[in-house]
């Protein structure tokens, strides 16, 4: 491997305009087909295999024409204090406000409040439901605006109107002010960590080109793989975080072996050689966990793990290509100022904060590994509470309608208005399917925990009823899961009496059975990626003790990390401080995202640390020694490559899509936790403890794994006193 990537940077250094222009060729392909390609089609949220989804399905079929998931808006009126949304002329504001919403194209039904029955027992309170013939994404500016219109006009009469719903959503997605702070800071981490501003700003261009490439790709086939919003803002989110450390190790591996006396050609090749292998073990790892986020089974999930992981293919081919290229034209640009001026820029000192801070943990191994787990399992108490669930208008700020609207209906209402449940009645092949649906209505209306139950709505066949079921309890409610698992669990008594059969769907069943699903698919998660990770690492490094403890620190730093999420999110601790207005069950999806970025990212720093360790060790240093040697050629890397993840994750925290902000925060405090706590303190102490041990490997298993040369011996063997070039002579050469 090391060879051949020497021969990759040595190639791509002297053919620089070559390569440039292949990835300039590259970027302009995919950025004219992400300019000519349609707008995305959404396919909506699915998960195969579950209730709810099945209900969905069977909606799209017995009522074509009807989207089952079509976009919807509930618009709630509430009367001023002391009077009643039922006097005349409020009466008259609401009506003439829900016929205005009728008339749009798009609109399939407005339903009138007074003739449904959705009027509050106090008469303040009123809600229509507007219903879409298409999604929330192909909403037109017309139908938007007209929904706009009709609120304020019904506001111009004395009501206080707002409306949440799907209608509202406004796209949200990648791109703002917060990814722009995150990159700033990340320029600053680079130059305070180079001294220089071309070596800071190489890895930030080299890091923008291949998000462009990415986003541009993804962009291109949008419409073709059904890729959404947020598939793009995970694969930006790590394509900027692993291409800014990639080339970062890449460069800090060139500066090394410049100040070894080597001339830039060869540096650059032994660079890629070297860390280059690193690079590519470290994204093999960070690809198989978000690759294997298809073992979950929701395609959505599939979809955005595959982006990303292709995000991160780009990342790697940049580095082991573009970076040497760019190398070749500025050669001495990323040297120090004080080592440009010399022909043979001066060695890096042996003694630095990284073999400060090694001996240190080597000194005193045990406290040190003492108080990372015991600070590490402290945070992680909190997970131990974890409620999961999908926040919905009651997690946004008290500034929009939609929280307002959410406010209103369960003050007017109840908190079960916001999350009513969906009952699919299937009577095909019933005699009476109005009678058959009218006894399961009756039979779930009289289940404790619901307050009311909708009049049935038939489709044209006549064979198939829907209606809605309203709990006491609100969506995220522990109580209202109790509830649809009740209903369900009557389901086979109700059947062999109407001879029908019913389904449970709707917001609150989905996000409930998305929950249970992905809490099932954890363990299986986690075993296939921990398990092929392990191996992956035993190839690399050729030990049994290094993957075993490297997985243990993952789990270790994701499960505390996790522990901190619930802490600001779910307890509300410090949530202010993150524009978090409202706590509530952490996002189902949060757990998987989490374990299966993180661990891939977790990994970037193991591998990038150990094999310098590894490295030294077979090169004849004692295991304390390999220790204190790792740390004073990566440490300062590895601290500077954490803290520019930090700040790339951390600035989607400023995002306006509370999904978004979890994931950024999440990921922030994993990557802190993971590689100040774990492999900067953890990992040196246990290092120290096993000693030799840590790189024992059976005899038998040495003799069947593949030999990968990560640690570039075939490259370094006859190369301890190299024989320097000129900058300038090198350069003349090629």
């Amino acid at each position: 491997m090391a060879t051949f990537l020497y021969r990759v940077g040595r190639l791509a250094f002297r053919r620089r305009w070559y390569v440039a222009l292949v990835w300039a060729a590259v970027l302009a392909a995919v950025g004219l087909g992400a300019l000519k390609a349609p707008g995305a089609a959404d396919e909506g949220f699915s998960m195969p295999g579950i209730e709810s989804q099945k209900a969905f399905d069977l909606m799209e079929q017995r009522f074509p024409g009807a989207t089952a998931d079509g976009a919807t808006a509930r618009v709630v009126f509430v009367a001023p204090n002391g009077q009643k949304v039922t006097a005349a002329d409020h009466k008259k504001a609401v009506e003439d406000t829900v016929a205005g919403l009728a008339d749009g194209s798009q609109v399939a039904s407005a339903v009138n409040p007074f003739q449904a029955k959705a009027v509050s027992k106090d008469g303040t309170t009123a809600y229509a439901t507007v219903t879409y013939k298409v999604r929330a994404d192909g909403l037109t500016d017309a139908s938007k605006e007209q929904l706009e219109h009709a609120l304020q006009e019904a506001r111009d009469s004395g009501l206080t109107v707002d409306a949440g719903g799907s209608a509202m959503a406004d796209g949200g997605g990648a791109g703002g002010t917060a990814e722009l702070i995150g990159v700033a800071i990340a320029a600053v981490v680079l130059l305070v960590t180079f001294g220089s501003l071309a070596a800071a700003g190489l890895p930030l261009l080299t890091a923008l080109i291949g998000v462009g490439v990415s986003m541009a790709t993804i962009l291109a086939l949008s419409d073709a793989l059904g890729l959404s919003t947020t598939t793009g803002t995970l694969a930006m989110m790590l394509g900027l975080a692993v291409g800014i450390d990639y080339a970062l190790f890449v460069v800090s591996r060139y500066r090394e072996e410049r100040a070894r006396g080597r001339a830039p050609q060869e540096a650059t090749a032994l660079a890629v050689g070297t860390a280059g292998s690193a690079v590519v073990f470290a994204g093999l790892t960070v690809v198989i966990a978000l690759a294997g986020l298809a073992v979950v089974g929701i395609p959505m999930l599939t979809k955005m793990g595959l982006a990303a992981a292709g995000a991160v293919v780009v990342a790697v081919l940049i580095a082991l290509t573009l970076v040497p290229a760019f190398l070749g034209f500025w050669p001495n640009a990323v040297l120090r100022r004080k080592d440009r001026k010399q022909a043979r820029p001066g060695k890096e000192p042996e003694d630095n904060g990284g073999t400060r801070w090694a001996r240190f943990v080597l000194r005193r191994p045990l406290p040190v590994l003492i108080l990372g787990v015991v600070g590490l399992g402290a945070l992680a108490l909190p997970m131990t509470s974890l409620q999961l669930g999908m926040p919905g208008d009651e997690a946004k700020p008290t500034s929009t309608t939609e929280r307002r609207a959410y406010d209103a209906l369960a003050e007017g209402f109840g908190p079960g208005f916001n999350g009513p449940l969906t009952v699919v009645v299937d009577a095909k092949g019933d005699d009476d399917a109005k009678a058959a649906a009218a006894a399961i209505s009756k039979d779930i209306g009289a289940t404790k925990g619901v307050v009311s139950v909708s009049p049935a709505r038939f489709n044209e066949a006549g064979d198939t009823a829907v209606f809605s079921v309203v709990p006491s309890t609100a969506p995220t409610d522990e109580k209202t899961k109790d509830l649809v698992t009740t209903i369900r669990g009557e389901r086979p008594g109700i059947e062999s009496e109407t001879g029908a059969t019913y389904e449970v769907t709707g917001t609150t069943a989905l996000n409930i059975d998305i929950s249970e699903k992905v809490q099932s698919a954890l363990v299986p998660y986690l075993i296939v990626v921990v398990g092929l990770a392990i191996v992956l690492l035993l190839v690399v490094f050729r030990s049994l003790l290094v993957p075993l403890k490297a997985a243990l620190g993952f789990l270790l730093s994701v499960l505390a990390s996790l522990g901190a999420v619930v802490v600001v999110f779910q307890e509300g601790h410090g949530a202010g401080l993150l524009g978090v207005e409202t706590t509530g069950p952490i996002m189902s999806l949060m757990p998987i995202f989490l374990v299966g970025i993180v661990f891939g990212l977790a990994m970037d720093y193991e591998v990038f640390l150990l094999s310098r360790m590894r490295e030294a060790y077979v090169h004849g240093e004692t295991s304390h020694q390999a220790v204190t040697s790792g740390f004073r050629h990566s440490a300062r890397v590895v601290v500077a490559a954490a803290l520019i993840m930090i700040a790339v994750f951390a600035g989607f925290i400023g995002e306006s899509d509370s999904m978004i902000k979890m994931i950024g925060f999440g990921l922030a405090s994993a990557v802190l936790l993971d590689a100040f706590v774990v492999r900067m303190a953890i990992v040196p102490a246990v290092l120290a403890l096993l000693g030799d041990k840590a790189w024992w490997l059976p005899k038998w298993l040495d003799r069947i794994l593949p030999r990968v040369d990560v640690e570039g011996e075939a490259l370094t063997r006859g190369a301890d006193n190299p024989q320097p070039a000129p900058a300038d002579q090198e350069a003349a050469r090629v």
